[in-house]
């Protein structure tokens, strides 16, 4: 029941991070950056947040973002097809957050201390492997087990967490997703701007 109880809240710990980055970061950065409504940005990408929480894949998301880019946010061809098209591998924030904090659950699981230099190995790696993962469900799970091996942490461990996973790849495809919209939408503000 213990593990139970600290598989639970890992679950929590990641689900919280990805709402801070969907409802926290991105709103501030739409607001600040790019002059837009949070709620009519979220209420415009509806549709396509739904569409990725359901496939957990933001390669197959592509389209269905693309399509609400020009279509309800309004954006130039030219910015949402390249910025949609790289992010959908390269821009892959909730897959970072989520490759770190499993990282460190499962150094806790195991009882091991982890140095501030390991951590920080963890988070530039997080970050790095969220640039390289695939755009598919599942896509993370190789790239959490080199960075297990990285920090001497059993890739075994990674068993734990796979009962949980499919739910939390939903959370972080939506996060993904709605980041690469995000820095569509300020990247045609700046164009405009620009011109």
């Amino acid at each position: 029941w213990e593990l139970v109880r600290s598989l639970s809240m890992y679950v929590l710990v990641v689900v919280m991070g990805l709402a801070l980055q969907l409802f926290g970061v991105y709103p501030a950065l739409l607001k600040t950056l790019a002059g837009r409504s949070p709620k009519q940005f979220l209420k415009d990408c509806n549709d396509v947040l739904i569409y990725a929480f359901a496939t957990a894949s933001s390669n197959a998301t592509l389209p269905k973002s693309l399509e609400t880019a020009t279509e309800k946010l309004k954006l130039t061809p030219e910015t949402s097809r390249f910025v949609l098209t790289v992010g959908a591998t390269a821009n892959q924030n909730g897959t970072a957050l989520f490759e770190g904090v499993t990282v460190i659950f499962l150094a806790q699981v195991y009882g091991i201390d982890l140095t501030l230099s390991q951590q920080f190995l963890i988070v530039v790696m997080a970050i790095l492997a969220g640039v390289g993962t695939a755009g598919v469900p599942g896509g993370s799970l190789p790239l959490i087990m080199i960075l297990l091996q990285q920090v001497g942490i059993p890739p075994e461990g990674l068993g734990l967490v796979l009962g949980v996973d499919r739910f939390l790849d939903m959370c972080r495809t939506t996060v993904n997703v709605s980041g690469d919209l995000v820095i569509a939408v300020e990247g045609d503000q700046k164009l405009f701007n620009q011109y």
